[in-house]
């Protein structure tokens, strides 16, 4: 079994566990704070597929794009947006990275060139093909990140958007979040193929299949994607296995699943597992990862007092940010 030390510094595994607890601990008070009416509209959790964003995220750089599903407040989060600005978009209030205008499947932050969650499903693909384009029109040395759900692969849009990306060879790296069911629908039931990367390789795209529950395993596969894109050789794609512990939604209360399939599942529970690595290397013990957790709590509740205590977007603001301005213009 390969060691954790040997792949990263401690100061790094550190940090990845920090930033699963930060996801989970985030989802955990945004359904408290859904529950009590201070997040409304549709509003979809990450809580069990922390693995996925964090270890993705900690082989990218910090300046490479990336795009997401409704299913967003871990990306956004882990690309650099702060917990406060997210809460306070969740709230719908004038300081959150949206003005309190998108809520939970729009959220955006260009300053950390997180470019968007979209609540239509394989919306944000097509994205994710221009900022491809622009990257290689530009010469620049980054690359996309696109993540979305396994139920996006049947989409049109998604086999397009593969199709124009290897023909113009363009530096993305898709990234499949198949955690096996689209709402209440099995992958099973709604696609030919339960292989979901075998859809990207009939366009050429080389692809990896990877355990989405292992934040390591998550980080290698996409290096190694991120590299081959980086060097103009194209797309990516990757398929990762996780699973959601909770329902589609808040308003989903997931009776189509079978309590002995959520429980192997949830043994695998992407935070414990590699907090019992950490401890079995002498990275941390159980008092280390106990404080950063408090932290993170602590991180978590300032975000939910300071999205309480912002204000409310003012009326004029309807009609700001609807059309493009330009230098020194405002409408």
């Amino acid at each position: 079994m390969v060691k954790l030390k040997s792949q990263m510094t401690e100061g790094e595994l550190l940090k990845i566990y920090r930033d699963m607890v930060l996801i989970r601990e985030f989802e955990e008070r945004t359904a408290e704070m859904y529950s009590r009416g201070k997040v409304t509209g549709f509003c979809h959790l990450y809580i069990g597929e922390e693995a996925v964003a964090v270890g993705a995220m900690s082989a990218l750089h910090p300046d490479d794009y990336v795009i997401s599903s409704y299913r967003d407040h871990g990306h956004c989060l882990i690309k650099g947006t702060s917990p406060k600005e997210v809460m306070a978009e969740l709230f719908g209030r004038a300081t959150g990275t949206c003005k309190g205008k998108g809520g939970s499947m729009h959220l955006f932050d260009p300053k950390t060139n997180f470019f968007g969650g979209y609540a239509i499903v394989a919306g944000g693909i097509p994205i994710t093909l221009g900022v491809g384009y622009a990257i290689k029109y530009r010469k620049e040395d980054k690359v996309v990140a696109s993540f979305f759900g396994d139920g996006a692969t049947n989409a049109g849009a998604f086999y397009e958007s593969l199709n124009m990306s290897k023909i113009w060879s363009l530096p993305i790296i898709f990234i499949c979040e198949n955690n096996f069911f689209g709402i209440s629908t099995a992958v099973s039931w709604a696609s030919a193929t339960t292989d979901i990367f075998k859809k990207a390789e009939a366009h050429g795209i080389p692809t990896a299949k990877v355990n989405g529950m292992d934040v390591i395993a998550v980080r290698e596969a996409i290096k190694n994607a991120a590299k081959y894109a980086r060097e103009g050789k194209g797309p990516y794609f990757v398929e990762a296995l996780t699973y959601r512990f909770r329902g589609h939604s808040m308003s989903d209360p997931a009776d189509y699943r079978i309590p002995r399939e959520e429980k192997i599942w949830k043994d695998r529970d992407p935070i414990p597992n590699f907090a019992r690595k950490l401890i079995e290397e002498g990275i941390s013990d159980a008092d280390g990862l106990r404080a950063i957790k408090e932290e993170v709590e602590q991180e978590v509740e300032q975000a939910v007092k300071f999205a309480d205590s912002s204000p409310w977007p003012e009326a004029i603001e309807l009609m700001k940010d609807i059309y493009s301005e330009k230098e020194g213009e405002e409408r």
